[in-house]
């Protein structure tokens, strides 16, 4: 695998735990509490093989970036979407880590208070996570050097 093969691991990544985090909301809306368990451990796993991609990539990069080159309009509404993307994401790993170990502890109380808000601020960062590789690599790909 190269360097360049990574962006779009990620984003298949980013989509397998968006499919997998609604599942597990569906699951727990349907009282299937087990299978909700087993969907969002899976969501938590890849999501972290995920995030290690990533740190990676932008190590091996050496952290620059790949330039947007959409035009106009579509340029802020990728920009406002990355910014959103880029702080919530930075917010997610202690939701998620908080609200996965308040169920492994049998808080479910305080679990679903969590899950609250950890739910919809994940499922944004995971799709986000996909449109900005799309924005970036195959909607308004990098320019031939």
């Amino acid at each position: 695998m190269d360097i360049d093969s990574i962006p779009a691991i990620n984003a298949v990544l980013n989509g397998i735990a968006t499919v997998l985090i609604l599942i597990g909301f569906v699951l727990i809306k349907s009282g299937r509490q087990i299978a909700h368990r087993i969907a969002m451990t899976a969501a938590l796993l890849v999501s972290a093989i995920f995030l290690i991609g990533y740190v990676y990539h932008k190590y091996k990069v050496q952290g620059v970036h790949t330039e947007f080159n959409g035009e106009g309009a579509i340029k802020y509404v990728y920009y406002i979407m990355l910014f959103t993307h880029i702080i919530l994401a930075m917010a997610i790993v202690p939701l998620v880590l908080r609200t996965f170990w308040l169920a492994t502890k049998g808080f479910y109380e305080k679990h679903k208070a969590w899950a609250k808000w950890t739910f919809p601020i994940w499922l944004y960062v995971s799709v986000t996570g996909v449109l900005v590789y799309l924005f970036l690599y195959q909607w308004y790909p990098p320019q031939a050097t």
